[in-house]
């Protein structure tokens, strides 16, 4: 994949040396998706077990995963609001290659590959960031032939599900996650990759 340039950010794939960014990231944003009234030791937990840095090299060393992230482009618009120095990273995504969708109302395009994560700084919400990071997404699985991608959203987090259907997402099925102690329903969305 060759970087992709927009006035407020530069996608590329995530190196080694992202492993502690993409963590501190990780665990800012995930705690902003979750459902109200999740028990926050569960978001804790899931944060500990899932979202280290220890947890992002090992992604980073697999053939199953690709790990791509988004840095403030030259014409950042954040009016000052991100350190770059402090948070190099303004977004993530973590694509995994293996992993089927689960059955879905709708028939999807295989080969699929699940946007196991994706997520952006706060201060990143409403710059294009975040989009064009889901423009790299699909350009990363049109060059491995994938036909669609998938992921999983939570049912009460509406702000996400508006996000990724005005980027070619459509809800397709439901799914369950757990996080913790709680099982929380989730949209299962999709979008097609051209061929």
């Amino acid at each position: 994949m060759t970087d992709l340039q927009v006035p407020v950010a530069r996608v590329r794939r995530a190196v080694l040396a992202d492993a502690d960014a993409l963590a501190e990231l990780a665990q800012l944003t995930f705690p902003l998706a979750c459902p109200p009234g999740i028990d926050p030791r569960d978001v804790e937990d899931f944060c500990s077990n899932n979202l280290t840095a220890d947890h992002f090299a090992e992604h980073l060393l697999s053939p199953l995963t690709t790990l791509l992230v988004a840095e403030p482009g030259a014409e950042q618009g954040f009016d000052g609001r991100h350190d770059a120095e402090r948070l190099p990273l303004i977004a993530y995504a973590l694509l995994v290659w293996a992993e089927p969708p689960p059955p879905t109302d709708v028939p999807v395009a295989t080969p699929t590959v699940l946007l196991s994560k994706c997520y952006a700084h706060p201060d990143a919400h409403g710059t294009g960031a975040a989009a064009a990071l889901v423009e790299a997404v699909v350009a990363e699985a049109a060059a491995r032939g994938v036909r669609s991608v998938w992921l999983g959203v939570n049912q009460q987090n509406e702000r996400a599900q508006r996000f990724y259907a005005k980027n070619g997402f459509a809800v397709v099925g439901t799914k369950q996650m757990v996080v913790g102690t709680q099982t929380h329903d989730d949209f299962v969305m999709c979008r097609t990759v051209a061929s």
